[in-house]
Parts: C-alpha cells; structure tokens; sequence
C-alpha cells in the first residue's frame, strides 16, 4: 500500500475519505495523490452570448471549487501530520493533482497506477455511488471505503469475510499487506454453504503460509451472506478494519433483492476494504 490515490469531493462530508487516506499513508508509509473530483462544466450549446457566459461561470466555479478542495486536503494532511512533496518524494506524504475536468472517469483510469484508492462511503447527499463503483470497478484495484462515522486507529483487528467467491479471494490477495501488520485476524465463514469451493480453514491455511496467524469462525444456515450479520459479528469481535470481496452476487439482483455488499455500503462504520 505505498501508493494512494484518493478524489477530494464537495459536500459536507468531504473530509473523511482524506482523512482515511492520510491515516493510511501514516500506518503504511505511503504517498497520496489527491485531485478535486467534480462534474465537467455544462456545454455550451451555441456560440450565443449567452451560453458563452455560462460556460465562462462553468470555468470560474471549476478554479473556485479546485481551489477549495486543495484548502480542505491541505487542512487535514497539516492535522495528521503529512506534509506536502513531490510525485516522487518521501513517504510518507501527499501531492496535489491539478488536473482539470477530473470526473468518475479518470478516478476509474488513474487508480490503475496506484495500490488503492480511498473513496467515501455512498450517501445522499455525499458522495456517490457512482463515484465508489467508477473505482472499484475501472482501477483493478482495491478501494478503501471511508465510513461516514468518526474513526480513530484501524487495520490492527481485522475481519476477513470469506464466501468462497473469485471476488473475496481477490480481495484477501490484495490485503495481504495490510493482513501481515495486523495484531489480530479473524476469518468468518460458512464452510456448510461453500460447496465446492474452498473452505474457511483452507483460507486460514492460506494465511498461515504468509505468515498470517488467524481465528476462524464459522457463521451457519448461509448468514456468511448476509450483510446484517456480518456487521454485528465484526462489531462484536472489535473489528476496526472489514475486508470483503465486493458485489459477489450481481449487482441488479443486489438491486433488487438487497445483498451483502448493498448493506455493507450503507450501515458499515468501520473502514472497509473492498476488491471486485
């Protein structure tokens, strides 16, 4: 986890997913980028004085709202203590990208030269979840969700959902490093709704090689999918820190009928680290 990319949103929770990227970077000694993450300005449908204006004004809130986002990050890299340097400086620190117009799009595209990517945890009139599934799903890599609710230190009692899907066993790959600097790990699992699919001790297996020493404990009668069990277990092991394949179920059916990963975006709050 040395590189970090994260977008500074413009809402009144704009802060926590920063804040999240800068605790990161302190606990892994990594570099953070960050840029404004905002929509392109409106077009101008005509060459008339009129859309000429507005395209104009489109352009100033576009600096006003740059400007902004780099005095919000700023604030929070000064409070937790990182300072500000160079793409190729010391690490731990943060950069500033200026790069203009930077929508879902290229957070999506970016990501892909980075070890993960913070975003903030969806919520209405927050951010959104276009913003988290344009990373999750665009970058190739893992995404951190910052939760809406105060945190303070995390990654030392880890929670590792296992389901026995290509999607969790990604994300497991991905959080190794995080995994290896834990105090604590906890794998949850219903090896009864696994089928064919690797159990939870063979999962536990898999760590032990990396040197990773984990607890297993098993969640009967399929609640391994369901969301509102997860949490309530992880809350009661002090988990500060869930680590989850993402979207193992399609995402119209989660739609739909609700899943896992749908409760999880909304009532999860303790970071959650997340692959697809």
């Amino acid at each position: 986890m040395k590189t970090i990319l994260v977008p500074v949103e413009q809402h009144e929770q704009a802060d926590v997913g920063p804040r999240l990227a800068a605790m990161t970077a302190l606990r892994y000694e990594s570099l953070v980028e960050a840029f404004a993450l905002r929509p392109p300005p409106r077009p101008a449908l005509d060459w008339d004085p009129a859309s000429a204006a507005m395209l104009e004004d489109s352009r100033r809130d576009d600096d006003r709202n740059r400007a902004e986002a780099y005095a919000v990050l700023a604030g929070i890299m000064a409070d937790v203590g990182l300072k500000e340097t160079v793409a190729d400086g010391e690490a731990p620190g943060w950069v500033w990208n200026e790069q203009p117009l930077a929508g879902d799009n290229f957070l999506g595209s970016r990501g892909r030269a980075f070890d993960l990517t913070v975003v903030g945890q969806p919520r209405q009139n927050g951010s959104s979840i276009t913003t988290l599934e344009a990373a999750l799903f665009d970058s190739g890599g893992p995404i951190l969700i910052a939760p809406t609710a105060p945190i303070g230190d995390f990654g030392r009692d880890v929670v590792v959902v296992w389901n026995g899907s290509s999607e969790t066993a990604r994300t497991i790959a991905f959080a190794l490093p995080i995994l290896r600097r834990a105090e604590r790990v906890t794998i949850l699992a219903d090896d009864g709704e696994l089928g064919h699919a690797p159990s939870g001790q063979m999962v536990r297996r898999r760590l032990a090689r990396q040197g990773i020493a984990a607890d297993l404990q098993l969640l009967e009668g399929g609640r391994i999918r369901s969301g509102e069990t997860i949490l309530d277990r992880a809350a009661g092991l002090n988990c500060d820190l869930l680590v989850k394949g993402a979207y193992t179920q399609s995402r119209i059916r989660q739609m739909i009928f609700g899943g896992a990963t749908k409760h999880t975006l909304a009532h999860a709050t303790v970071p959650v680290f997340m692959a697809h």
